[in-house]
């Protein structure tokens, strides 16, 4: 939605949903400046109550041939800093999703590997959750990122060290068909 007006005392007079307690803030490609100011003024209503939530922290997100468009967490972070106060993020690296699903499913983490592209998100969460990592190398890491976190004594980086990695995932399927 556009702003309502020119002037930005017209944009704080568009009226607000009673019924909202919470922003979220997800993938959006139509992202701008109005929705920017409406989450604003949702969290500033509610305060403390209206809960600001995030699907990810994910800073940009890898294409074919080495390129990248940005990212959620550029979102998150524009919300977040515009409201002065951190997201509760719901997807990776925080377990929540993974407890959700825990809670529904029968899940062994014993038996439950995590695959991913991303130290960051999907081999933390993996750690996190204790379950066995696979790292697949067709994202935005590379093999000298994980060298460098499993040669430091910092224990947080440790936990970005997957238990096992492939170039592409085309290799695990091999694997798996065998």
């Amino acid at each position: 939605a556009a702003l309502p007006g020119p002037a930005p005392a017209d944009w704080v007079q568009a009226p607000l949903d009673p019924a909202v307690r919470a922003v979220l803030v997800g993938f959006d490609e139509h992202f701008s400046y109005a929705k920017l100011c409406q989450a604003l003024r949702y969290l500033l209503r509610g305060g403390p109550d209206c809960l600001l939530v995030g699907t990810n922290r994910d800073h940009r997100l890898p294409l074919e041939g080495g390129a990248a468009i940005p990212g959620t967490g550029c979102l998150v972070k524009a919300v977040e800093t515009a409201a002065q106060r951190e997201a509760f993020i719901v997807g990776k690296p925080n377990r929540f999703m993974f407890d959700c699903v825990a809670s529904e499913f029968d899940v062994d983490p014993k038996r439950t590997i995590m695959v991913g592209d991303r130290l960051d998100t999907d081999i933390l969460m993996g750690n996190n959750c204790h379950l066995t990592t696979l790292l697949t190398l067709t994202g935005v890491t590379t093999l000298d990122e994980v060298r460098g976190h499993q040669d430091s004594d910092c224990p947080a980086r440790k936990l970005l060290v997957p238990d096992y990695y492939v170039d592409s995932i085309a290799d695990l399927l091999q694997v798996l068909g065998e």
